[in-house]
C-alpha cells in the first residue's frame, strides 16, 4: 500500500485537532461539574438526592477517564504526524488501512495488532 500523501495527512491532522479541541472543551465542562457542588446542596437535601448526585459524579468521572484515554490517543497520532510515521502501525510497522484511519483518525495500530494488544498477546 502507498504511503499517505501530504494533503491527506493534513486533512487527518485537522480532524485530529478538531477532535482534541472538542474533547478538551468537554473535559473542562465535566471537571467543573464534578468539582463544583450544586448550590442547592445542603443539610435540607434528601439523602436519596445526595446519592443521585454521587452517582452522577461517578458517571462523569468514568466518562472523563474514557475521554482522557481518547485524548492520549489523539495526541499520539498528532506526534506520529510530526514524526512522519502517521498511518504506520506502532506495533507491526505495517500501513494502517485508509478506511480504518477514516473511521478512527487517531488509530496508531492495525486492527490485528490492536486486538492482540487487547488480548494481552503483545
Amino acid at each position: 500500500m502507498a504511503r499517505l500523501k501530504k494533503a491527506e495527512i493534513a486533512q487527518y491532522k485537522e480532524r485530529l485537532e478538531e477532535l482534541r479541541a472538542s474533547i478538551t472543551h468537554s473535559l473542562n465542562g465535566i471537571a467543573k461539574e464534578v468539582h463544583t457542588p450544586d448550590e442547592a446542596t445542603g443539610y435540607s437535601q434528601h439523602q436519596a438526592d445526595q446519592g443521585t448526585d454521587d452517582f452522577d459524579r461517578t458517571i462523569s468521572l468514568e466518562v472523563t477517564n474514557k475521554e482522557y484515554g481518547l485524548l492520549k490517543q489523539i495526541n499520539r497520532a498528532l506526534v506520529k504526524i510530526e514524526e512522519d510515521t502517521y498511518g504506520v502501525c506502532d506495533i507491526t510497522g505495517e500501513d494502517i488501512p485508509v478506511k480504518r484511519l477514516d473511521a478512527v483518525p487517531y488509530a496508531t495500530m492495525t486492527v490485528q495488532a490492536q486486538e492482540k494488544l487487547e488480548k494481552g498477546l503483545i
